[in-house]
């Protein structure tokens, strides 16, 4: 697919149905207990001031997807990547990078002092990704509290 095809980054602005369609197929392929989005949920993420919905497409194709969230606190500006996700059909040809990369370059402009991202041990190629880009390992634990269950 990405012989024929420059990877273009885009960040959404405004939800269509091929966005929805994407991210359906998508969000599974980054955890198999993720199910589809809808178009008003999808909305009201890109409406959001302080997150950016990135995707990568190949022709019209969307083939990864990616979410950048910054906040406030009094030990600084801080950022979160979240949802990075790459079509299992392109993994591995740069569609990763492309989104990261301009992840952070709008990190950089809003001002984020500090960038995180979470990944799974079994992840080994994008873990190497995210060291190639500059991420550093911390000796930390993430500490979890799902308000949505009993």
């Amino acid at each position: 697919m990405l012989s024929d095809g420059m990877i273009r980054v885009r960040r959404v602005t405004r939800i269509t149905s091929s966005e929805v369609e994407a991210f359906v197929r998508l969000l599974p392929q980054l955890s198999p207990r993720l199910g589809g989005i809808t178009a008003e949920r999808a909305a009201a993420i890109v409406a959001a001031p302080c997150t950016v919905l990135f995707v990568a497409e190949v022709g019209t194709e969307i083939v990864g997807m990616l979410s950048l969230v910054w906040y406030d606190v009094p030990s600084g500006r801080k950022g979160w990547i979240e949802d990075v996700v790459v079509d299992a059909a392109v993994r591995r040809r740069g569609v990763g990078e492309a989104l990261l990369e301009e992840a952070l370059r709008i990190a950089r402009c809003e001002g984020v002092e500090r960038l995180q991202l979470t990944s799974s041990p079994s992840r080994e190629a994008a873990r190497a990704l995210y060291r190639k880009l500059g991420f550093e390992e911390m000796e930390t634990g993430v500490f979890v509290f799902k308000a949505d269950t009993k």
